[in-house]
Formats: C-alpha cells, structure tokens, sequence
C-alpha cells in the first residue's frame, strides 16, 4: 500500500530486454532497502531484486507489466517517481494507492497560473465511472484531486513543490500517465452492483 506522497524521482540507469519482459535499474538515494520491498515506480507496484543502498536498486518487468503500463517505454535517463511501501506506523498523507495501474492515458495541457499549474488529461472510458470532481486519483504515483472532468478528461491543480518534486515537470502535451482510480470507488461500486442483485426477487 502506498500514499501517493513521492519521496524523490529516480533516474533509470540501464535497461535490459529480456525474453520475457525487461529489467530496470534505477538511481536512488534510499536507504535501508531490501529484496523483495515493494517500491511504486510512477505508479506501479515493483519488487526490489537487489540494490546498492544510497545509489540504486533493479525491478523486473513482467509482460504484463510491459503491456499495462509504459515502463516498456523508458530508456536510460528517463526520470521515473519513486515511492516505498507504507510502514504500518507510518503517517497517512494521501489517499490509499495500490500500486496497480488502471490506464495508461495522456497530457492533453499543461497550463502555469501564477505559482501553480493545471494540467489537463485523456480518461479513459473504462474509468470515467470512478472519476468525480474534488475526488482522489493517482497520476504517475502521485497522490492528486480532480479539479474538473469533461467527458473525456479531466484536470488537476498542481502545487510547486509537487511540479518541482515529481515528473510532472518534465512531462509535455503528448506524452504518457499511469493512472489508478480511488480503489474506494471501485468497492462501493462493487458493493452497489451486489445490493441490487440480493435485492431482486428469486
């Protein structure tokens, strides 16, 4: 489980295409890592191979990782968001994210007004429902509120320390987001769908 609050950006240091997926190794000045710690890497929940403390750690991409996200994409010195798993004594700074991507979408604008921003992204049809204005979404890792959604997208508000902070200011109209909706969302719809069936008669 994670928050949403990236700790730092990481650099990606080397890649390798195996047969089965790739494996990334990326620059970190985390401390204290362990194999098998899961670490969010713009929004995807990875698992730590082995590592360097204070300088960088590998995570293996499956196919199906390859395929859901665009972590197929990066190369050597793309910049990805980096955050640890929460500890159970940890604060609750943002919202409950899994670490699970639901759609790859994209920046659609990217507007500054005065010291902060708006950007603007595509959603998906597949996850309109869980979108609602003022609700919790994760872009690339990142904890954020929906300022506004049209039909077919929606905006968020962006502070500085969270533009300086993350990836989101190296990102361009056109280029690739992990999203994943509010998983609360996902269980009352869940939840909704089951009343109405134990509702209807036998």
């Amino acid at each position: 489980m994670f928050t949403g609050i990236v700790e730092e950006t990481g650099e990606v240091l080397a890649v390798e295409e195996e047969v089965d997926g790739r494996r990334l190794r990326i620059g970190t000045t985390f401390e204290g890592l362990e194999t098998g710690q899961s670490i969010s890497v713009s929004g995807a929940c990875l698992t730590v191979e082995d590592f360097v403390d204070g300088d960088s750690f590998s995570v293996f991409l499956a196919t199906e990782t390859v395929e859901r996200t665009y972590l197929g994409e990066l190369a050597e010195g793309d910049v990805v968001n980096l955050e640890r798993a929460l500890p159970a004594d940890g604060r609750f700074d943002g919202h409950f994210v899994q670490g699970h991507v639901d759609a790859t979408a994209a920046v659609q604008a990217i507007e500054q007004e005065g010291e902060d921003w708006t950007y603007t992204f595509s959603l998906p049809g597949t996850q309109s429902q869980y979108v609602v204005e003022k609700g919790s979404i994760a872009v690339d890792g990142i904890s954020l509120t929906v300022a506004s959604r049209g039909d077919d997208t929606f905006e968020v508000a962006v502070i500085p320390e969270t533009y300086e902070l993350t990836t989101l200011s190296e990102k361009a109209v056109g280029d690739p987001v992990h999203l994943e909706v509010d998983v609360v969302a996902k269980y009352v719809e869940r939840l909704a769908a089951d009343t109405v069936e134990n509702a209807r008669p036998n």
